[in-house]
């Protein structure tokens, strides 16, 4: 069989999809709510529990996302479909992509909402505006900010255009482009917040707080949450990963690039924890403190410090990367369709997806102020569509997606991109991935619901 080309173009080599991957993957959640649950279910003990997960869910369903992409080289839609039928099965499996699409559009439109509350705070922080702020006063500055419909507005429409510029450039002027440029700036931005954090006060309890070994934390809970995170960390069930995948080099092992994408991931969030905790500790405050950590008690110990002016700036910018790089890859599956099925230029795709998320977006914004009191099942529109991509649409997605790689596609394609070295890895893959990883993504859907 001749090898497949997508029309979007190829990554320039593996490590450039690593990089997207990883930018995919490292979001806002992953900085700041991965640490936190680490340090409340037993530290140490939780991590080996969360990289057994990753091992057992996480890493064979993205084997499974990317395998797939990279064989049809299209976007989800039109790679479910086609290699259904070409492993002689149903081609309504499209409509599994077409929800992971559906997905990742509705994440964008109140993912962009949140972001735009850091790049208010990359602005505030640059301007000595938290300076020597107390808690109360920076608890009135979050709360005045979602009050204020316009000035969310323009913030979320500016980081709309950030994402919409990277995305309508292709997949090299554009997606690596900004990969090239973006990750490592995200890495160096985090290792010089570690540094930092190494030299105040609260390094060694943060570090507690992180490794220390506590099985009696490990509850039933705590391995659940694992398992939830261990899923939704490496942005799976949406498409975004089959996409990038789809761009990737025919000689790069999937195996091997895939597990380093997963370490890549957990190192990142586990050195922003370690990035983070030390300041909280060492201004005393609560690191139970979730959302309200990063907008209200972060910029409280950064205003209280030495250098914090400076060094709460580099924090928000390094969020901001983070969430940028991942708002990209929520944008690139539908994009990819238009210009596959529609027919439509990659700016006019752009343009149209665009449009409809940062409408979409508006609606999200107004859940804190001109729209608070319409509520979809007793929530906002905001917690609404949170509920329904994290809480419905991805669990199935990714349980379709394990089914799909595990049961419908012919083995014989499954071992042409794999290639794994060994006949017995390929068997344990294909047994995680048909039967271990669809139940326990099925178990974090129903206890979720």
């Amino acid at each position: 069989m001749q090898e497949k080309k997508s029309i979007h173009g190829s990554w320039a080599s593996r490590w450039i999809f690593i990089l997207a991957a990883t930018g995919s993957a490292v979001g806002l959640g992953n900085i700041w709510k991965f640490p936190y649950i680490t340090g409340e279910n037993g530290g140490g003990a939780f991590v080996l529990v969360y990289l057994l997960c990753i091992a057992l869910v996480g890493i064979p369903i993205m084997v499974g996302e990317v395998f797939i992409g990279r064989r049809a080289r299209q976007s989800p839609v039109n790679a479910l479909t086609d290699l259904a039928q070409e492993s002689g099965q149903s081609k309504k499996w499209g409509l599994v992509g077409l929800m992971g699409m559906l997905a990742g559009v509705l994440i964008f439109s109140f993912y962009s909402i949140v972001a735009g509350w850091v790049l208010q705070y990359i602005f505030s922080t640059a301007s000595g505006a938290l300076n020597g702020i107390s808690s109360e006063a920076a608890g009135a500055l979050f709360e005045g900010l979602l009050a204020d419909p316009t000035t969310l507005l323009m913030w979320h429409t500016v980081f709309t255009i950030m994402v919409l510029v990277v995305v309508s450039a292709g997949v090299n002027a554009g997606l690596e482009r900004a990969t090239r440029i973006m990750m490592p700036a995200l890495f160096v931005l985090l290792l010089v917040l570690l540094g930092y954090a190494m030299s105040t006060d609260g390094f060694s309890a943060g570090w507690h707080f992180m490794f220390d070994f506590d099985v009696s934390k490990l509850s039933w809970d705590a391995v659940l949450v694992a398992l939830g995170h261990s899923f939704f960390t490496l942005s799976l069930g949406m498409g975004s990963i089959m996409t990038y995948g789809s761009y990737m080099p025919k000689r790069a092992s999937i195996g091997s690039t895939v597990l380093t994408i997963g370490i890549l991931d957990t190192l990142v969030a586990l050195v922003a924890g370690l990035a983070i905790f030390p300041i909280i500790f060492s201004n005393g405050m609560d690191p139970a403190a979730g959302p309200g950590l990063m907008f209200i008690s972060l910029p409280v110990a950064f205003g209280q410090m030495a250098f914090g002016q400076l060094f709460g700036f580099l924090f928000f910018v390094l969020i901001g990367v983070a969430a940028w790089t991942s708002a990209i890859s929520l944008m690139e599956p539908t994009v990819a369709f238009l210009v596959e099925r529609v027919g439509m230029t990659r700016k006019k795709a752009t343009l149209a997806l665009g449009t409809v998320a940062w409408a979409l977006g508006i609606l999200c914004l107004g859940s804190f102020n001109f729209m608070s009191d319409f509520t979809l099942f007793g929530k906002n529109t905001f917690d609404f569509l949170d509920y329904l991509t994290a809480n419905i649409m991805l669990p199935l997605g990714g349980i379709f997606v394990a089914l799909f790689a595990g049961w419908v596609v012919k083995e014989k394609f499954a071992k042409d991109e794999l290639s794994f070295k060994s006949e017995a890895l390929f068997k344990v893959w294909k047994f995680i991935v048909k039967f271990i990883a669809p139940v326990a993504v099925t178990v974090v859907f129903i206890l979720n619901l």
